[in-house]
């Protein structure tokens, strides 16, 4: 059955079980997967767990929420009249302002009335009788689709520590991905803040501003750079926009997503006093300019790596006053951009402030939450409200919070068991006409987001098309497919410093989650052409199963 067009949302539900596609999650993959789809003129149903669409941008409110991508590269581009039409405000944009243009997105195409808020997807079941998907919803609803489209983000899964005694806290406590609508005011208040990695850095500044106290709880120091954020210039935006077809292009070719690249030379081929002037420039760019307009071996040679993290321990020095502090603040232990380099305002002069102390958790770790504050090793604090910046379940986490099962009832989780395994990062051996948006296995977090969602859609798009033009009932990837590209993303992580960091990439934030490097750091604009290849090969690598042979 379709659905009726222009039916509200809870009339067509109660009306349609069964879609051709359904996909979980209503942010920038899911409100452009379902674009595409109705393209196709397919009948589609999009589960969103909040009360509005947004994705990442719904759920993270918390004080500095503001995304690391520029805001003119952070967008779609399929259209080039949203493209034009839409004004960005500030150079890196705040979380309103992002979800303020995924909802113009929504109602500019209509995409509201296929999309389901305040409903969860708990379970996905594929019926080999059927050749389709069983899925289930925290509510009790039932539907069944060909296609079973994940849209759930790399950082959706909430990672909240277990610290024992939590549950005795008798202030308030908050994680910053689950923020409240209406905001916090701390004014006046003693407030614990629990991690620095991007959240803590963006959170820190700003809950600083209101707070009486304010003790940061540092676990693992972290390089950042300062954001250089600022209005964006309206003559130099008008210009950019009559560019934007040759930056959009630029960006979709290039290694993270972004109209910019590395320059042909090393960090180790100039002199010192060179080396320190371009560096300097490209501290005073800010963003990941610092990263990406320097030099083209940071990423890659240790010796190279040093030199960089050399100069930003130097400006950490420089900025925090007192020398302890300063030096709690410098990384020593992993190379600098092997962890998610985070980007800033103001954070290390955060420090200097009498109403913040930094509390170091290698030195002295939490042992409890007490009823009113925390206790660690050394110490005793009381606070009235405590906010954990302790990120997420990356990358697989929000998978394994729906019970997905595929052919012989395989469970996706089971399958995962000792680390995530994918082709392309888009599908898993098992799991037919299961696609996976910016899934393990491809640039996804490296990259520009958008650009990678985009690509991602329009190959699951255009291989869905190729599958009803050529009457195949399902698709998914070989084991020897899948064995081959497992392994082709752990040689080219390698040879890379990237593992050389206990970072989320690997899930070393989660205690007992498998050590697997789990992004492509092969490209965005390598990964393009792969998958066009693989697409151009009649899906190589994927095992098509006829429409007549899925029935017998």
């Amino acid at each position: 059955m379709t659905r009726i067009q222009g039916a509200p949302a809870d009339v067509a539900s109660a009306r349609t079980t069964d879609f051709d596609a359904v996909v979980v999650g209503a942010g920038f993959s899911g409100l452009y997967m379902l674009y595409r789809l109705r393209q196709l003129g397919l009948s589609a149903r999009v589960y969103e767990a909040g009360d509005g669409v947004g994705g990442t941008w719904y759920w993270n409110r918390y004080p500095g929420a503001r995304c690391d991508s520029e805001s003119v590269y952070y967008c779609y581009t399929f259209s080039p009249e949203l493209a034009q039409e839409w004004e960005w405000t500030e150079r890196y944009p705040a979380q309103p302002e992002i979800l303020r243009y995924l909802n113009h997105v929504a109602d500019r195409f209509d995409l509201r009335r296929d999309i389901q808020l305040n409903t969860r997807v708990t379970s996905a079941t594929y019926d080999q009788a059927t050749e389709r998907w069983q899925i289930g919803t925290a509510d009790g609803g039932r539907v069944t689709a060909t296609y079973f489209i994940t849209a759930i983000g790399c950082l959706s899964a909430t990672n909240i520590p277990q610290i024992e005694g939590l549950d005795t806290f008798q202030g308030r406590w908050y994680h910053t991905s689950r923020w409240p609508h209406e905001g916090v005011d701390f004014t006046g208040q003693r407030v614990a803040v629990i991690g620095t990695g991007s959240t803590g850095i963006q959170a820190v500044p700003e809950i600083a501003k209101q707070a009486a106290q304010l003790t940061v709880f540092q676990r693992t120091p972290n390089y950042t750079v300062p954001a250089r954020n600022a209005p964006l210039d309206p003559e130099a935006y008008r210009e950019l926009k009559a560019t934007y077809p040759a930056i959009q292009q630029k960006s979709r070719e290039s290694g993270f997503g972004m109209p910019f690249a590395p320059p042909e030379r090393s960090a180790l081929s100039v002199t010192p006093e060179e080396r320190q002037r371009i560096y300097e420039a490209g501290w005073q760019k800010g963003g990941f300019r610092f990263f990406l307009d320097t030099f083209n071996d940071i990423a890659l040679n240790k010796a190279a790596n040093d030199t960089a993290a050399d100069f930003i321990r130097a400006k950490i020095q420089e900025i925090v006053h007192d020398p302890d502090t300063a030096e709690l603040l410098m990384p020593r232990d992993y190379p600098y951009g092997t962890k998610r380099p985070p980007i800033d305002t103001d954070y290390y002069e955060t420090f200097n402030r009498d109403n913040v102390k930094l509390v170091d958790l290698r030195r002295s770790p939490i042992e409890t939450i007490t009823p009113t504050g925390l206790r660690t090793t050394e110490a005793e604090y009381e606070f009235d409200s405590i906010v954990f910046a302790t990120g997420f379940d990356a990358m697989t986490g929000g998978f394994f919070r729906i019970d997905i099962r595929g052919r012989d009832g395989l469970s996706l989780k089971d399958r995962w068991a000792a680390g995530p395994r994918t082709y392309l990062g888009i599908s898993t051996h098992g799991f037919p006409n299961l696609f996976m948006i910016t899934g393990p296995g491809s640039p996804s977090v490296l990259s520009n987001m958008p650009i990678s969602i985009e690509q991602h859609v329009e190959w699951i798009a255009d291989c869905i098309a190729y599958l009803r033009a050529h009457d195949l009932a399902s698709v998914e990837p070989s084991l020897d497919a899948e064995d081959r590209w497992v392994a082709h993303v752990n040689e080219v992580a390698a040879g890379t410093l990237f593992p050389l960091a206990n970072s989320w990439y690997l899930g070393a934030n989660i205690p007992g989650k498998p050590r697997v490097f789990m992004p492509y750091v092969g490209g965005v604009g390598n990964y393009r052409k792969i998958c066009a290849d693989v697409a151009a090969k009649g899906y190589e690598g994927f095992v098509l199963t006829p429409a007549w042979l899925a029935v017998r």
